[in-house]
């Protein structure tokens, strides 16, 4: 649902959450949000006056992400904020704290800089990995044309001389859900790595970078995709940390979001993801890690089609849809999605990875552009969540882990050097 001022404008005034974004408000408490982060590094240094500037430039082609949240009787909504935009701060050591509606101008996405990196932490009730990278994108892209660089739009840089189309602001969800097929919902306790936790608002966060050519030879060997080799390294590093922990072998789920643009032909810059969920039982016997790179590639093979994906929508839909949660008003429906959440967030998950994929800009941007980074969302029970991103031959592979313990990094990275990819590393930690 959109409301327009004006024919004219063609900006929003107000917008629905669309049907993923729904449940995050409610999850919102002061000591986590979901919030992720997006960086580009660039090759010099960053002027914060300039990206400012920038900032204000590009805001008004985004009108769904230029808003602020409200609260109706039954649901949570958008409105266009009467700020410009967001202030611009020195970046922190520890990003993707909670979200306060009240702070930052009511902007649910924070920018900073720091050397040569501007980033984006970026509230997930607004969009996805795929739509905050664009953001980014298109700011960087007017902070170089401000710096007396010409750089056209295209790729993930948006025109700022076109207004946004309606297909970017549709919540794609509604639009494409249509599948008739009931769809499995819930799953099995599962492992979770133990750890000695790191102070609220705080997690380690420690990033890995490998040559795109070196991890896609290794993929095409064991003929998989880059992000079923990811996910079947995490996934096999927790099943040998699992086996030296405990007797009561439980079984172990990663999740791996999906980028529904692919499948579906959607232009949204709102949320527009599901999540695949793998799971491997060590009660059925040892696996190899070639055992759990074959399963991992099948399962998701099986799942990545369009009427698979269609039926997962559509049951997110029904519930959203459903007459108990349309009809009750916001101060009972808040403390039942957080008292919910509190009991059964991430049990049914061991880790997670996402993988945004290849992000491309214009030709005439990429010399300014070193590489992309992207970092989860801390979890809440998931000690080591990955996220990666590829830019020319650099691919960026982020944990973001809310214990002190280093294992799950160190043996993650360990498997990829011993497979002959040498992996840079960075790390917030002393």
């Amino acid at each position: 649902m959109i409301s327009h001022m004006g024919a004219a404008s063609n900006q929003p005034t107000w917008l629905k959450l669309d049907n993923a974004g729904k449940i995050f408000p409610g999850q919102n408490t002061s000591k986590w949000s979901n919030i992720f982060r997006v960086t580009v590094v660039l090759k010099d240094a960053v002027d914060p006056d300039i990206l400012s500037q920038a900032v204000r430039d590009t805001l008004p082609r985004f009108p769904c992400f230029d808003v602020r949240i409200r609260r109706g009787f039954f649901w949570y909504y958008f409105e266009k904020n009467p700020k410009p935009a967001p202030p611009v701060m020195p970046d922190i050591k520890n990003p993707c704290y909670r979200v306060n509606f009240r702070e930052n101008d009511g902007f649910l996405f924070r920018v900073y800089y720091r050397e040569n990196r501007i980033s984006i932490d970026f509230y997930h009730a607004l969009s996805d990995a795929y739509g905050a990278s664009r953001l980014l994108s298109t700011i960087t892209a007017q902070y170089l044309r401000l710096c007396g660089h010409d750089i056209p739009p295209g790729e993930s840089v948006l025109s700022l001389e076109e207004p946004a189309s309606p297909e970017e602001l549709e919540d794609s969800y509604r639009k494409y859900a249509s599948s008739k097929a009931k769809s499995k919902r819930g799953g099995k306790l599962v492992y979770h790595a133990k750890g000695t936790r790191m102070p609220p608002h705080t997690m380690n966060i420690t990033t890995g970078f490998m040559p795109v050519d070196k991890v896609k030879a290794k993929a095409f060997e064991y003929n998989v995709t880059v992000t079923e080799l990811l996910a079947a390294v995490l996934l096999f590093i927790h099943y040998e940390k699992q086996k030296k922990e405990r007797r009561r072998q439980r079984p172990l789920v990663i999740q791996i979001p999906v980028n529904l643009r692919g499948v579906f032909p959607s232009k949204t810059l709102r949320n527009f993801s599901l999540w695949y969920s793998v799971c491997i039982d060590p009660n059925m016997g040892e696996y190899t890690f070639e055992d759990i790179l074959r399963h991992v590639s099948l399962s998701l093979r099986l799942t990545n089609n369009e009427k698979t994906l269609n039926a997962m929508i559509t049951a997110n839909m029904k519930v959203e849809s459903n007459p108990a949660m349309r009809f009750l008003p916001l101060f009972v429906k808040d403390p039942a999605i957080g008292l919910t959440f509190m009991i059964t967030r991430e049990l049914t998950s061991t880790t997670v990875v996402s993988n945004l994929g290849v992000m491309k800009v214009p030709a005439e941007m990429e010399q300014f552009v070193d590489k992309f980074i992207l970092v989860n969302c801390p979890g809440v029970r998931n000690g080591g969540r990955c996220a990666a991103v590829s830019f020319k031959n650099t691919l960026a592979l982020t944990f973001s882990n809310i214990f002190v313990e280093s294992c799950l990094e160190r043996d993650f990275f360990r498997m990829f050097v011993k497979m002959g990819i040498p992996v840079k590393i960075e790390s917030n930690r002393e």
